[in-house]
């Protein structure tokens, strides 16, 4: 199973729409709330470049935020991706 982090938010509708579409999917995650942890802000920068929330990664790929979740999905590329990473 892939390893998927999810870099969330208290309050952030776009965080509950991604935690959403990947249990939606039968996927589990973790959830790094960075507003809980100031130091996982830093590190959810040194990982992606990005300080914003939510951002997905799977097996140490970063796939982005929401809009890059979602369309990932539509795609294909997000079931390609978690079954790549499963192998």
């Amino acid at each position: 199973m892939a390893e998927v982090i999810v870099y969330t938010g208290q309050v952030c509708p776009y965080c509950t729409r991604a935690k959403a579409l990947l249990t939606k999917k039968g996927v589990g995650f973790e959830e790094i709330m960075v507003d809980l942890d100031p130091d996982s802000r830093q590190k959810l920068a040194e990982l992606t470049g990005r300080r914003t929330v939510p951002q997905i990664i799977i097996d140490g790929h970063v796939v982005g935020g929401w809009d890059e979740l979602s369309a990932a999905d539509r795609s294909g590329d997000l079931d390609r991706l978690l079954a790549s990473a499963s192998d």
